[in-house]
């Protein structure tokens, strides 16, 4: 009996170990074209106007896969689809080895990337060190402490109860939370605030394809308390006023590169609602199958599909703030994915007297970029249970929403910014923005700093302009300060579309003939500044 048990138990991890995952690649969107002409078929209005008030323009990336090829893959033998993007215009997949390679033999496959990437023609990946799989786990140096304690080091370290004062709380501002799921978010009482309030936009669990991101591990409830809970006298979040969307995208029951893909279909959801700030306290390295693994010359920004797609939401207009990771003071101490890409903010822990935890990762990234970006407090720092109680606890995890919430914030005081102008103002604030390292990166950042040098910084309080009349009939003109020689302003429908847009010179009259009546968005920029407002025309 126990030999007919063990050839079972054999076969069924051959059976397992014998499916490759793989990113199947289109060729093309043959629909792109009617979804570019009716853009609310695939963006919220939200989201257009985020795009249009940050001057980005829409693009094959925004339409969605042509779903006859999606269902062609999925009738193929032996292959389940796991995920997919439509920024990357692929599939994750799952199969066995010829069946996946058979696909490329369709017309609209353009090429597949293997996660085992000794299978892929290019990949250098089998000449390598591999790292063993015991040394990382996204969630290490997470000790639950259920001691009292009370948020106001980590929301003084950052000078974000100032905002507060000001009541800058991240009203206006949608946040996602990418995680391993939320439990007690529906009923406990330190998010009864954001119940009441209708600040919880909604969630979806990508991992079991549900609605439900109330269930999972409560690693994603304690980092949503970090930035939207609220107990009188012991808790309160660094954006308590925000709006959020809870994203299930971490299974852990495994570690397979799938969670990427779950994690970039997120993304892509929270692009799609208008989401502004996003935070992901979850890393990748080493996977179950080691030759799914990455290397530390692979943290370039360029290698992985999560981080890549990192750097696509943020040409989104979106501001992706990244966990450095907790493995700092193991034989691997550098940062993963996400934490690699270009474009994120990437948070690294410190302890109360503002020193770097030791279990914080390293920098710099492998193309020698400067990581972690900033820091915060990933030490003691406290938070919420799924039971409700008030804990203590430690991770880089807690570190960057902490960072992520005072970051929203903060664009709720500038609404008009950019995600680029609003990074560079922060990570300027930061106490080694003038010496980082790949320990602190730019260092803890002073929001009451960054405000102010906001209100320092060029803008049309320099630049004053005027446009008239407004509502008009057909002929605008526009009056700006006589030492700028000239300007650009565009024109944008109510669903984001660019319908107009011309170089201006002082006072000189501009002919809107062309336009139909309506209410239109424009974005004036003079000197390199730019400015949005709404225009009437009768």
């Amino acid at each position: 009996m126990k030999k007919t048990v063990l050839f079972f138990a054999l076969l069924f991890n051959l059976v397992v170990f014998s499916q490759e995952d793989a990113w199947v690649y289109f060729t093309d969107k043959p629909d792109a074209q009617y979804y570019l002409d009716n853009p609310l078929e695939m963006l919220s209005q939200r989201a257009l106007d985020r795009r249009t008030a940050q001057g980005i323009s829409l693009s094959v990336q925004d339409a969605p896969i042509h779903q006859p090829y999606v269902d062609q893959i999925s009738v193929a033998t032996g292959i389940t689809v796991m995920a997919k993007s439509k920024w990357m215009n692929a599939l994750h997949v799952r199969g066995e080895l010829s069946d996946i390679q058979n696909l490329v033999n369709l017309a609209f496959v353009n090429h597949i990337d293997f996660a085992n990437r000794s299978l892929n023609s290019t990949s250098k990946i089998g000449s390598l060190p591999k790292i063993p799989s015991s040394v990382v786990n996204k969630f290490q140096d997470i000790q639950a402490d259920y001691n009292y304690g009370n948020s106001v080091t980590q929301v003084q370290m950052l000078n974000a109860q100032w905002l507060h004062e000001q009541n800058f709380t991240g009203s206006g501002k949608v946040v996602a939370i990418m995680d391993a799921g939320f439990p007690g978010v529906d009923s406990q009482a330190p998010f009864q605030r954001l119940r009441d309030n209708n600040l919880i936009l909604g969630g979806y669990d990508f991992v079991n394809r549900d609605e439900n991101p109330y269930t999972g591990y409560q690693h994603g409830t304690q980092v949503l308390s970090s930035m939207g809970g609220y107990v009188d006298g012991q808790l309160v979040g660094t954006a308590p006023d925000a709006h959020y969307y809870l994203f299930k995208t971490e299974d852990t029951s495994e570690e397979n590169p799938v969670e990427e893909s779950y994690w970039v279909e997120a993304l892509e959801m929270a692009d799609s609602l208008g989401v502004d700030v996003v935070n992901t306290s979850l890393g990748y390295f080493t996977y179950d199958v080691p030759s799914y693994s990455y290397t530390y010359a692979d943290m370039n920004g360029q290698v992985s599909f999560a981080s890549r797609a990192a750097d696509i939401a943020f040409s989104k207009g979106m501001i992706c703030v990244v966990s450095a990771g907790n493995t700092g003071s193991t034989i691997n101490p550098h940062i993963g994915v996400p934490a690699d890409a270009a474009t994120v903010l990437t948070v690294g822990a410190v302890t109360n007297s503002e020193i770097k935890a030791g279990f914080s990762s390293t920098g710099p990234s492998a193309d020698g970029r400067i990581k972690p970006d900033l820091m915060a407090l990933g030490v003691s720092a406290t938070l919420a249970s799924q039971t409700g109680d008030i804990i203590l606890n430690n991770g880089t995890s807690f570190a960057s929403p902490i960072l992520a919430g005072a970051v929203a914030s903060f664009w709720s005081a500038f609404p008009n910014k950019t995600n680029t102008e609003i990074i560079q103002l922060v990570k300027a604030s930061a106490d080694r923005f003038s010496n980082p390292n790949n320990n602190y990166g730019y260092g803890i950042p002073d929001f009451q700093l960054a405000y102010t040098n906001a209100l320092s910084a060029s803008s049309f309080d320099k630049k004053d302009f005027s446009i008239y009349p407004n509502p008009t009939q057909n002929r605008i003109i526009i009056t700006f300060n006589e030492t700028i020689s000239e300007g650009v302003i565009a024109f944008y429908n109510n669903l984001g579309q660019l319908v107009l847009k011309e170089k201006i010179k002082n006072n000189k009259e501009l002919a809107l003939d062309n336009l139909n009546s309506g209410i239109y968005l424009y974005k004036i920029t003079l000197d390199g500044v730019s400015e949005t407002g709404k225009l009437i025309k009768k």
